[in-house]
């Protein structure tokens, strides 16, 4: 298949991008704009393979869309803008990009008749559960700009779905983590702070959950979802692993050689869910499975960031 995948440039989209030119003879468009998270360098030493290809475009552009998109099979929808602080600083361009930019794509994939079109999106969507675990077929309740225009993109990609039979397809995933995260999430953030000497800051009392997910691992979803999914379906892809974020905190510590005097404590975020949870029954079904165990893998993730300063020490002294 010829794939053409949106955000491919940035964290989880150039993971998959790599796992789909290691696993398979497909070939692969990324369109990616190239805001703050998308970054060139996430694709390094892709170049060289043919079946390899880059085209600078905005997915609220529908010429430069539909320009791009022809000759695809396939659609894979990573780009967005993801950041909830951020978009509680500037939602409008959440809206915009989120909203309006999978609009146009879902409108240029019905146009051209692509043969499937997958819509990556987040458990955030669900909201927070004090208790249990939200399925695909659960209410939507999300509490922040992004989470909102998120749920609002994917009821968009479905509606195309009903209204004109694009092939669409639906993943929801939990908090992802591993090589190429853009150093303000929290794990690569923790990790770069104290590789720099320098203090993490913990949001409120760090006892929010969440369930994190191996990128590598979510990425194997995701393509298995792509290729036996049904049409019209959700899919939420987990790791299984629910921790507190002072767990996660401490656990960075360890494996840095540090000790919770590297904590600070800073006021917490405005509507910070408490904790996110979701069944995976349904993409288990398919075959899918997390293949990597949590503490290995985020020990293999700090090494990434140790062993690749290049990468991320531009990223963060253009932040500063």
């Amino acid at each position: 298949m010829k794939l053409f995948v949106t955000g491919g440039a940035g964290f989880i989209g150039s993971n998959y991008v790599r796992h789909v030119l290691g696993s398979s003879d497909d070939s692969v468009t990324v369109f990616d704009a190239l805001t703050y998270a998308g970054n060139l360098d996430n694709l390094r030493g892709l170049d060289d393979d043919p079946r390899f290809a880059f085209v600078k475009g905005d997915i609220t552009d529908r010429d430069a869309v539909t320009a791009a998109m022809k000759g695809h099979d396939a659609v894979l929808h990573f780009a967005a803008e993801s950041h909830v602080d951020r978009s509680i600083a500037s939602p409008d361009e959440f809206v915009h990009t989120n909203c309006d930019g999978t609009n146009v794509m879902c409108d240029v994939a019905r146009t051209i008749g692509v043969e499937r079109f997958l819509q990556v999106s987040t458990d955030e969507v669900y909201g927070s559960i004090e208790d249990g675990s939200f399925s695909e077929t659960d209410a939507l309740g999300p509490r922040s700009p992004y989470s909102a225009s998120k749920a609002a993109a994917d009821l968009i990609a479905l509606s195309y779905h009903v209204t004109y039979d694009v092939p669409v397809l639906v993943t929801r995933s939990s908090n992802n983590f591993g090589p190429y995260q853009f150093p303000e999430k929290l794990i690569p953030l923790f990790v770069t702070n104290l590789l720099e000497g320098k203090k993490v800051p913990l949001y409120g009392d760090g006892l929010n959950v969440r369930d994190w997910c191996y990128v590598e691992d979510n990425c194997a979803g995701v393509d298995l979802v792509l290729r036996k999914g049904t049409v019209g379906e959700i899919y939420n892809v987990g790791g299984g692993n629910e921790l507190t974020n002072r767990v996660i905190t401490d656990t960075i510590l360890e494996i840095l050689g540090h000790d919770d005097s590297m904590i600070e404590y800073v006021e917490d975020r405005l509507g910070h869910d408490r904790r996110y949870s979701i069944t995976t029954d349904r993409v288990r079904a398919l075959g899918w499975s997390p293949q990597h165990d949590f503490r290995e893998a985020i020990g293999a993730t700090v090494a990434w960031y140790r062993d690749n300063a290049w990468w991320w020490e531009p990223l963060k002294q253009r932040g500063s």
